[in-house]
């Protein structure tokens, strides 16, 4: 049966499977170039493959499709439930529908007063020089003001005004509205009056009817607010999604991953947890690798067409509670994510004073110039206008048919035209290449500072760690990325080009629930604490399949501290031990903002219990070296590449090719099916004994 993890991004779909079928192996090594096949231990395969995430002439469902090729079944034909065991995926259909706002249409409910309390928001001016101040649109449609008041004790100062509330709902279910934002006051510790509400609103017909003491149960009404109106907004768009995948794949088990890293079964999947569901299986991917290649700090480093994404990882996944994503604010656990939009795909000008790189992107239709689709330059471009990237190594996808290579022409004639453009403005004469790598510059200036946000902004010394590179664009970068910021190592796993796919397939099953607490960390709290924990512990393990065969189970909890008076929540692992809990919390406030308040007492904001079950992952296989020592790979050929200001005879290596111990000294070009890695003059790349590839600076 095969095992399939797959993440569906804006430009490009990875799917890895894992197969003991020989049959299907051989039916694709015969057939398809596009397909990589690395053999495991115990007579078990995996197989990699990337097909662009929209293509309507040739199908609706990218991961369906890919799944068809795998298996080799006709479009008209149903997928057979006795060939696969598990799809675990990742996918980005939320992201965009909240980028895009094209979400449901979503009546808010909140209690009489309140009406504009998420419009207001917090009146945080993150450019505070602006004249005019444009306010991110707002998720919902109508506001429904209900007459109800709790008070902070949780005595009832007015019941629900059940009439009024049906007349106002009935009027809103007529205008086609069929989602539901429910936040009243206080109601994340007396959730009886949100009850009433949505029995109501089920009652009317609301199809999705999300309740902000459910979403994200804790104090401050604006982000519990903001949390429950992104979750009714895309839930229904996820919802679609998946009964669109799971009707091509009945009786199979279907698991998504969430914004924190862990899967989950795709009957619980929400939209409040699906914003970041393709990224996050790609730290787990580069994660996980690193670890097993004996890294233990690691910068990871995603790029792909649309996005770069970049994480920091000391020991544990770092995340965040309060985030805010595509101009919505949101209060539930999410990886520690930095997106800024620079992928392979962001599209290249010059504004008339100076080179600008993105935010917009070319995506996969039209994609950049060189996919024959009438596309704008892009970073991709750049690439192969620099002799980074060559057609003959790319697979021949592109053109309406599908089944052409890229166009090298039209990118050397649309950059020979942009640089006589850029002359006749300003006078400042350089050739094609010149201007290429001024652009790519840019953008790896972009992507170093998402990079140093995560790490010397908060007090992290980034030569000591490893960049742990992957993504469809990331390797073609990486050396010039490490050079900037003084790394002197990247870490390549032969999977990098699709790792966010292998991602899915190493992660845990992980169900976190979250719980208010605003009191004093004392002696006397920590007895109150644990039964708390306990229930917490009890909700979470609902979530699971009872059919779930697992090795084991980790149960981890945290605590969300702050200094009284203040804003800002460090999380420390719970210790029935309050002073070993408050030292935790002081170095990691001296680590990020420089000071400490020891006379200030320690408030503990919230809780939350995190329940993990381990899966069993695919191993790794350890390849062995039959060259001699002293004998060095042999290059396929020798390319014309331009970087460091010139042009340079660079040889071409294939990746199978390499054996363990193997040693290329840059400038070097080594090509994979899925990714081309650019070795820069001054770097070396080895290659070890379980494939991974280390480039280190000379």
């Amino acid at each position: 049966m095969l095992k399939v993890f797959a993440d569906r991004g804006g430009t490009f779909t990875d799917i890895v499977a894992v197969t003991h079928n020989p049959e299907i192996v051989e039916r694709l090594s015969k057939s398809n170039e596009r397909f990589l096949i690395v053999p495991l231990p115990n007579q078990e395969w995996i197989i990699v493959y990337k097909l662009l995430s929209e293509n309507p002439e040739q199908y609706q469902d990218a991961v369906i499709q890919g799944i068809r090729d795998i298996l080799g079944i006709a479009d008209h034909q149903p997928i057979p439930d006795a060939a696969i065991e598990v799809v675990k995926m990742g996918t980005t259909v939320a992201t965009n529908a909240l980028l895009e706002r094209k979400g449901d249409r979503v009546v808010l409910l909140i209690t009489k007063g309140f009406k504009d309390a998420l419009r207001i928001g917090y009146q945080n001016r993150p450019n505070i020089f602006a004249r005019q101040i444009v306010l991110p649109t707002m998720l919902y449609e109508q506001v429904v003001e209900v007459e109800e008041r709790y008070d902070a004790q949780g005595q009832e100062l007015t019941p629900v005004n059940i009439v009024q509330l049906k007349e106002d709902l009935q009027a809103v279910y007529h205008t086609g509205i069929r989602s539901c934002a429910i936040v009243l006051m206080h109601s994340d510790r007396y959730p009886t009056h949100e009850r009433q509400v949505a029995e109501i609103a089920q009652e009317i017909g609301f199809t999705q009817i999300s309740i902000s003491h459910q979403v994200s149960p804790l104090m401050k009404l604006v982000s519990r607010g903001d949390t429950t109106v992104v979750d009714a907004y895309l839930t229904p768009i996820l919802r679609r999604y998946v009964n669109q995948v799971s009707s091509q794949l009945p009786h199979i088990r279907l698991m998504f991953m969430k914004s924190d890293g862990g899967l989950t079964d795709a009957d619980k999947f929400q939209g409040k947890d699906s914003i970041l569901s393709g990224p996050a299986g790609g730290i787990v991917g580069a994660i996980q690798t690193s670890k097993r290649a004996g890294f233990d700090l690691v910068i990871t480093f995603d790029m792909g067409g649309t996005s770069t994404d970049v994480a920091h990882f000391k020991g544990e996944y770092e995340r965040q509670l309060d985030s805010e994503i595509a101009g919505a604010r949101m209060r539930v656990p999410v990886l520690a994510i930095n997106t800024i939009a620079a992928g392979g795909g962001s599209i290249l000008f010059f504004d008339g004073y100076s080179y600008r790189v993105g935010p917009e992107s070319a995506g996969s239709n039209p994609g950049p110039a060189c996919y024959r689709r009438g596309g704008n330059l892009a970073v991709t471009d750049a690439n192969v206008m620099l002799g980074k990237i060559h057609p003959q190594y790319f697979p021949s996808v592109f053109g309406t048919n599908g089944n052409l290579p890229l166009d090298k022409d039209i990118v050397i004639q649309k950059f020979t035209q942009l640089a006589q453009d850029i002359a006749s403005i300003t006078g400042n004469h350089r050739t094609p290449e010149q201007v290429a790598a001024g652009f790519i510059a840019i953008a790896v200036e972009n992507m170093a500072n998402a990079i140093k946000k995560i790490s010397l902004q908060r007090g992290y010394d980034v030569s000591d760690y490893v960049l742990c590179c992957f993504g469809g664009a990331g390797a073609q970068v990486a050396c010039l990325i490490a050079d900037t910021l003084g790394m002197k190592k990247i870490f390549l796993h032969p999977y990098a080009g699709v790792l966010s796919a292998y991602g899915m397939g190493l992660a845990d099953v992980r169900a976190t629930r979250v719980a208010g607490v605003e009191q004093p960390l004392t002696e006397e709290l920590i007895p109150q604490l644990l039964p708390l924990m306990e229930f917490l512990e009890i909700q979470a393990k609902n979530e699971f399949s009872n059919n779930q065969a697992t090795n084991e189970e980790i149960i981890a909890g945290k605590l969300n501290l702050k200094y009284a008076g203040t804003n800002s929540t460090l999380t420390v692992a719970f210790s029935a031990n309050v002073t070993t809990m408050k030292q935790e919390f002081e170095i990691e406030h001296k680590s990020r903002y420089g000071f400490i308040q020891s006379a200030k007492s320690l408030i503990v904001e919230s809780v939350s219990v995190e329940v993990i079950q381990k899966i069993n992952t695919p191993d790794e296989p350890l390849i062995t070296r039959t060259r001699t020592i002293d004998a060095a790979p042999k290059s396929v050929e020798t390319v014309q590449m331009f970087t460091a200001d010139k042009w340079h005879d660079t040889p071409v290596y294939r990746r199978e090719d390499l054996q363990p111990e193997d040693n290329i000294n840059g400038p070097a070009i080594i090509i994979e099916k899925i990714s081309t890695i650019i070795v820069e003059p001054n770097w070396q790349a080895r290659l070890t004994k379980h494939n991974h590839l280390i480039l280190q600076r000379v």
